[in-house]
């Protein structure tokens, strides 16, 4: 399966150039080795021109998958700078969320039967 048909790039006042594309699905399809439940990662790359602080590339991610999506953004004065740590922030979350995952399948709950259960008879 192309996992590239999963990633959707789009941008934000700001022209996706084939490096910028070609960048992003180089960083972000680690994620899927990471991760098979991924349905789709959606990246904004935005542009955020500001008069009072250096303008601002903002990258942020979407991982769709079973169970509530996983939402980061990283932001700094260089979209590449921007993308790198997006790329560790949702390669993060990922682990993260399957250290979770595995503590809690491990987990046992211990019941505790009475002795007083009838026995079922057939009539």
């Amino acid at each position: 399966m192309n996992k590239e048909k999963d990633i959707i790039i789009s941008g934000n006042n700001l022209e996706l150039t084939d490096a910028l594309k070609q960048e992003v699905y180089s960083k972000m399809e680690k994620l899927f080795e990471h991760q098979e439940k991924i349905v789709r990662l959606r990246i904004d790359l935005e542009y955020n021109p500001n008069r009072h602080k250096q303008d601002e590339f903002v990258a942020k991610g979407r991982i769709e998958i079973n169970g509530p999506d996983m939402v980061v953004s990283a932001a700094s004065d260089d979209m590449y700078k921007s993308i790198n740590e997006l790329a560790e922030k949702l390669g993060r979350k990922i682990r993260r969320a399957r250290r979770l995952e595995k503590v809690k399948t491990k987990q046992v709950k211990n019941v505790d039967i009475s002795d007083n259960i009838p026995n079922a008879t057939k009539a």
